[in-house]
């Protein structure tokens, strides 16, 4: 920084990139700049709340991101001198109570959630559950619905579904004898959809257009979609178990609280945004 006459006396945990020789936590320095420590700690905490275009990127290229824009925001913050803006007063003190709010819903989490309480979310969520319908089909495709009526009729006079469709169906199953494999609601276009969901067990459809042409559908399996596992929604359930805590305990804190809003309530809340305000 040109314009001062101080002295800057940056060190860096070089060797840290290539070869550690030492055992590393929060409190490891990896840089001073004037006597400022800059910890690993601190880099960490900055990697935590980087976007998560920038999570992506390599260590290498994130260590010395990071420590570089670290340098920078300590020899920034040593020419501040005296009292700091209102601004950044009032930022530092909305920042200090977020943190402070984050780390008091941290612990009461830490407290309560346990496998009785995951356990629990998912019977509310999942004790009913009700899955959608789900169907295992084969279908021959062919241009128009004379055949597809002939291919009908052969099929039920007692003609192999599969080796027909190998034999006649235009569409990209028909090499494997038609066989669309499992499918659910809006995977199909409607009106397969709603012929396939209309069939039994081995019932063969009277052709049926869409878009592609004119089908034969046989139905080979039905089955309701069956709850996911614990396990499978675990992820789920953990968040909506911290957000019930969290909820919970704020509504608990707001009732043992006196909380005052009168005050505010004559504002005009176009007041919040005076940014001005802010400048004296």
């Amino acid at each position: 920084m040109s314009h001062t006459l101080r002295t800057l006396r940056i060190t860096a945990a070089a060797l840290f990139l290539s070869t550690p020789v030492f055992a590393q936590d929060a409190d490891t320095v990896v840089a001073t700049v004037n006597g400022t420590d800059i910890t690993l700690g601190q880099m960490i905490s900055v990697r935590e709340t980087l976007p998560q275009q920038y999570q992506q990127l390599q260590p290498s290229v994130l260590f010395s991101g990071i420590l570089d824009q670290l340098v920078q925001q300590t020899l920034l913050a040593q020419t501040v001198e005296g009292d700091i803006s209102k601004r950044s007063a009032l930022t530092l003190q909305v920042q200090r109570t977020a943190v402070l709010a984050n780390e008091a819903i941290a612990n009461e989490i830490a407290k309560r959630v346990d496998e009785t309480a995951i356990q629990a979310m998912y019977d509310v969520k999942y004790g009913n559950f009700q899955g959608s319908p789900e169907f295992n089909a084969s279908h021959i495709l062919v241009e128009t619905e004379e055949e597809a009526q002939a291919i009908a009729t052969e099929i039920r006079a007692g003609a192999d579904f599969a080796e027909t469709a190998k034999e006649k169906s235009t569409g990209p199953s028909g090499p494997r004898g038609g066989a669309l494999g499992w499918f659910g609601p809006g995977q199909m276009v409607p009106e397969f959809e709603q012929a396939v969901a209309e069939l039994s067990v081995g019932e063969v459809s009277n052709p049926v257009q869409t878009q592609f042409g004119w089908h034969v559908i046989i139905l080979n399996e039905s089955r309701t979609q069956p709850a996911p596992t614990l396990e499978e929604v675990r992820g789920e359930l953990e968040i909506d178990v911290e957000n019930e805590i969290a909820s919970a305990y704020i509504a608990e804190l707001s009732a043992e609280a006196d909380v005052d809003r009168s005050a505010g309530g004559d504002l005009d809340p176009t007041l919040i945004s005076r940014f001005d305000l802010l400048e004296n």
